[in-house]
């Protein structure tokens, strides 16, 4: 595989379901804000393979408008969304988040997670006001991304960048709820917490017991070995710092 594989591509390659910094605990709080039934039109953007979209039409049997930029993990995804039987409740569309091709004050919920993080200021305020525009008045957008602490040094998001080959932005706390707030959104909560990515007790969390095995065997074949044990060194060590948030922006 090409040395400038994104991280989060090399951790689908190796078998991780769970591509978010916070994992099924920061998306389990996210769902926990969305006051979620069948009437409620759902948007997931940046949805990859589907995993929340699934679960959301397994649980509540909404309808879900899911779009990512990534024509492979679209394709992913509409066949995990086929083996789940769920082609009636969710629709897969390929859509750029910072033109988004929806009406406005289209759905009730915007999910987004582990997207924004990867976008510099100008382009994350674009997104944000694409997803104010679609979310009906009252509506809730759910996001999920990673969260500067006090700890972090500044060079440190420099070595992430070089370890994920991603250009990622983490804000701190404040700089994620003043964005969202600048935006037009009224009532902005968090959640936030140490990162699950590539820590092991996160990671069976995430995945399962078996799950986590598979990645680690994955992680160390010889294609695979030196970008999985930098991205593990990585988080468990220096980029402990990093934490995850989840944010819950009412329109």
């Amino acid at each position: 595989m090409g040395k400038t594989e994104a991280g989060h591509t090399f951790l689908a390659r190796l078998g991780k379901k769970r591509l978010r910094p916070g994992g099924i605990q920061a998306t389990n709080w996210l769902i926990g804000q969305a006051n979620l039934s069948k009437e409620s039109r759902v948007l997931e953007v940046a949805c990859n393979m589907c995993t929340t979209s699934i679960e959301l039409a397994e649980k509540y049997r909404c309808l879900i408008t899911a779009v990512d930029m990534d024509a492979k993990a679209l394709e992913k995804g509409r066949k995990n969304i086929a083996k789940h039987k769920l082609e009636d409740y969710i629709q897969v569309v390929q859509a750029n988040a910072m033109k988004l091709p929806f009406a406005d004050e289209s759905f009730d919920v915007v999910f987004n997670e582990a997207m924004l993080t990867m976008l510099n200021a100008s382009a994350k305020k674009k997104a944000i006001s694409e997803y104010h525009r679609v979310l009906k008045p009252g509506g809730i957008l759910l996001t999920h991304d990673i969260m500067l602490t006090k700890n972090t040094p500044e060079e440190l998001i420099d070595t992430l960048r070089g370890i994920i080959h991603v250009n990622v932005s983490p804000l701190p706390i404040e700089g994620w709820t003043s964005t969202f707030s600048e935006i037009g959104f009224r009532e902005v909560s968090t959640s936030s917490g140490a990162m699950s990515l590539m820590n092991p007790k996160g990671m069976v969390r995430d995945e399962g017991l078996f799950g986590m095995l598979k990645i680690m065997i994955n992680g160390l074949k010889k294609e695979n070995r030196i970008m999985f044990k930098q991205m593990f060194r990585f988080f468990n060590q220096a980029g402990k710092s990093l934490n995850y948030i989840a944010v819950c922006s009412k329109k």
